[in-house]
């Protein structure tokens, strides 16, 4: 790509994203999204490839600042184009267009004066590492089920092919076979997880019936009512994926592991993705005849199995943690889906 920018200027491949169609902060970040998912590379590869080129670009902050309706800071965004294959001239279409929207959403009047084109996001994260911390920041906090049905499908797939990645083509065409029994890209793929003893149910947002844990866990509910948010399954090691939620609104957020509070044991979506904390891996593997593909998914953090809560059937059911026993409940189904 790189080489080709610099023959022919600021041409972009065919199907490429393209930066000049973002209207909003949005939709921008949700372009870069695109623009990952078109290059085929994973977090920790664009971080060896921005290594590479000498830029710091660490695979929390890629998670973080794609999982943003806010506009990445300038560094970000050049580091980030040039770990995905573009050229100079490319990347500088995108950093323009960063420009032109940081200039478009301040405020306009007779004493305003013009803002540095850094200076509008001093919440975004810079290209080193994020200060984690002891507290984890949760996505979701304030969402209810209701309003999530309502947006419906279309909303997820929208008008708009920037909205979510799943509008770019993967730019790689064979399965390596990170995981085994299952073809899963080396980049990831799009898939939907269904709890094997009720296939007409998907693994999506839910509430904890309980009421001890307020916001939005993972939960066994009908597939028809399942989007958004998305799912996206990368590999983060053999055998070992993450479990992304890719939601129109409210950005990326990794299923993790709750270990203690009132949640414990339940599966929750974080925006602080990071592909080696143990809390945000799962291992998969085959349970029974090849020819059944049916998989067990084991939290990397504690090596227990994922099942329904109290072996129910019902919609509504949380996903939680527990002793693997080898019960139908601990089984799923995983289809994976076209990249459309």
């Amino acid at each position: 790509m790189e080489q080709e920018a610099e023959s022919s200027g600021v041409q972009a491949s065919p199907g490429e994203p393209q930066p000049d169609q973002a209207r909003n902060a949005a939709e921008f970040t949700a372009a870069l999204r695109a623009l990952r998912i078109y290059s085929g590379l994973s977090y920790r590869q664009l971080k060896g490839k921005a290594a590479a080129r000498g830029d710091t670009l660490a695979s929390s902050t890629i998670a973080t600042a794609l999982g943003r309706a806010t506009l990445p800071r300038e560094p970000f965004v050049a580091a980030f184009t040039r770990a995905c294959g573009l050229g100079e001239a490319e990347a500088q279409q995108w950093l323009d267009a960063r420009r032109r929207l940081a200039v478009a959403q301040q405020p306009s009047g007779p004493h305003t004066d013009p803002v540095p084109s850094n200076a509008e996001e001093q919440t975004t994260p810079n290209t080193g590492e994020v200060d984690r911390g002891p507290q984890r920041r949760h996505r979701y906090r304030h969402m209810r089920l209701v309003a999530a049905a309502a947006m419906g499908a279309g909303l997820a797939l929208g008008s708009q092919t920037l909205l979510l990645p799943l509008s770019a083509p993967h730019r790689t065409t064979s399965a390596t076979r990170p995981v085994r029994n299952l073809a899963i890209l080396a980049v990831g793929s799009w898939a939907q997880i269904h709890p094997a003893r009720t296939p007409r149910l998907c693994v999506t947002e839910g509430r904890d019936r309980t009421h001890r844990y307020a916001t939005t866990i993972a939960a066994q509910s009908p597939c028809a009512q399942a989007v958004p948010p998305r799912t996206y399954i990368e590999p983060v090691g053999e055998n070992l994926i993450q479990i992304q939620w890719h939601h129109p609104k409210y950005g990326i957020g990794c299923l993790t592991l709750l270990r203690h509070g009132p949640g414990r044991d339940l599966i929750e979506p974080r925006d602080d993705c990071a592909e080696d904390d143990p809390a945000q891996q799962f291992r998969i593997e085959l349970v029974g005849p090849p020819a059944s593909v049916h998989f067990r998914l084991r939290p990397a953090a504690t090596g227990q199995c994922l099942s329904v809560r109290d072996q129910d059937t019902v919609a509504g059911a949380e996903i939680v943690e527990g002793r693997c026993s080898g019960a139908g409940d601990q089984e799923f189904l995983i289809t994976l889906m076209p990249p459309a």
